[in-house]
């Protein structure tokens, strides 16, 4: 129970006349009363020190940080610049809390509104403890240096926010237990949501197994090439949990549902260790065959004695005479370059297409481009060419023909 002090009247109050030291005492025992027990004078100190305290956090902040700094300028790791990054934010609400109990100190509070003030500050202390750890793992988050190599940086990503998320929920709690709120019910209800939001979001958890699928199978990394199949080809920029941001080549950013890239085919070209090159190059019809040879054996010749292009047993490299078609000859030419950048590639391709023309140049013949030859000739006879004679390696054939459906059992009626 509080006890309204006795003062001592200055001098000059016995010097009012009557009504002014009626005004006096009124004036002194409002003063005194106040509201909830507590006088103005309390409760103005109390506030001039909160306020006092919320003018000097950004300071208080300030100069604790260059502190460190300074202290840790001399070292080569990163610890310190984590150190600095982790308590920047939280070390603002210190003065406030000292601010706030000295203010709950000063005044002479009920006790159940003691009570509420020594919760209020238990509650901020908590607050800033956990805000802290929270800031920490993100901070410190690069001592997890093997377990990206190990893993990856998204799964690393992820463990990451899953902490921060449970350093969270920790302190949410720890919060609740100040104020005597019981959790069990809380959990209890929030499982009951949690199933009700479940049966309406399974969309949501497709996409987030598809995500953790997508990280454990290593599919790709942010910063990777990849195609999938009838979506989108780009460049990925972040997996989150529900979407993955893919940059497309116009610059454009398209968030794909995880499921999409669980579900389809998806194309890693960041991963290749090769670029193929496969041209069909056609010649004219007059080339002969002494040219088409020079021809493979020239182009072959460059690929086998150029440095940039993969030689095998690595990967197949192919110059062949492949195809009689309508207005051409054609060759096939397969071939890997070792460079898997885009724009080496494309500098690789131009140097091989200058260098064919050259050896078809060379050769003395040329491409073949879609043609139809008329031939005009008068209503004469036509004349009865004959065949030259067969070579010896046709009868050669014939006879072994006939030797293997000897062998065999067949006739040569059933042969034919």
């Amino acid at each position: 129970m509080t006890t309204t002090p006795v003062l001592t009247e200055p001098e000059w109050v016995d010097r009012l006349p009557a009504w002014g030291r009626d005004f006096y005492d009124y004036v002194s025992f409002l003063w005194e009363e106040g509201v909830f027990g507590l006088s103005y004078g309390e409760m103005l100190s109390a506030i001039a020190i909160i306020l006092i305290s919320l003018m000097i956090r950004g300071l208080f902040a300030r100069t604790v940080v260059r502190a460190i700094s300074k202290a840790a300028s001399g070292t080569r790791t990163n610890l310190d610049d984590a150190l600095v990054k982790t308590i920047s934010e939280p070390l603002k609400i210190v003065p406030v809390i000292v601010g706030v109990y000295i203010a709950v100190q000063i005044v002479d509070l009920p006790d159940d509104l003691q009570t509420f003030a020594d919760r209020i500050v238990r509650s901020m202390v908590a607050i800033s403890v956990f805000w802290t750890l929270n800031r920490a793992v993100g901070a410190f988050s690069f001592l997890f240096t093997g377990l990206r190599e190990t893993l990856s940086g998204a799964i690393v990503d992820w463990l990451v926010k899953t902490l921060q998320v449970l350093f969270l929920i920790i302190g949410a709690a720890a919060v609740l237990e100040i104020w005597t709120i019981p959790i069990g019910p809380i959990i209890a209800g929030l499982g009951v949501f949690g199933i009700a939001v479940g049966l309406g979001a399974q969309d949501l958890f497709k996409n987030l197994i598809a995500g953790i699928l997508i990280l454990t199978e290593k599919r790709f990394q942010p910063g990777e090439w990849i195609a999938v199949d009838g979506i989108c080809e780009g460049t990925v920029e972040k997996i989150n949990f529900r979407s993955t941001l893919i940059r497309r080549f116009d610059k454009s950013p398209m968030y794909v549902p995880n499921s999409k890239l669980s579900d389809n085919a998806v194309t890693n070209f960041s991963r290749m260790t090769h670029r193929r090159i496969k041209w069909v190059v056609g010649v004219e019809y007059r080339t002969t065959v002494e040219q088409l040879k020079y021809i493979r054996d020239e182009i072959e010749a460059y690929l086998w004695s150029n440095s940039d292009f993969a030689k095998p047993p690595a990967t197949a490299l192919f110059v062949r005479v492949d195809t009689f078609n309508a207005s051409s000859i054609d060759f096939l030419i397969y071939t890997f370059t070792n460079t898997t950048n885009w724009g080496e590639w494309l500098e690789l391709k131009e140097k091989l297409a200058l260098e064919i023309m050259d050896i078809i140049e060379k050769a003395g013949t040329g491409f073949a481009f879609p043609s139809r030859t008329v031939y005009m000739q008068q209503q004469d006879p036509p004349e009865i060419m004959s065949p030259p004679d067969l070579s010896p390696r046709v009868e050669r054939a014939r006879l072994e023909k006939l030797a293997y459906e000897k062998a065999s059992g067949m006739d040569s009626d059933d042969s034919e």
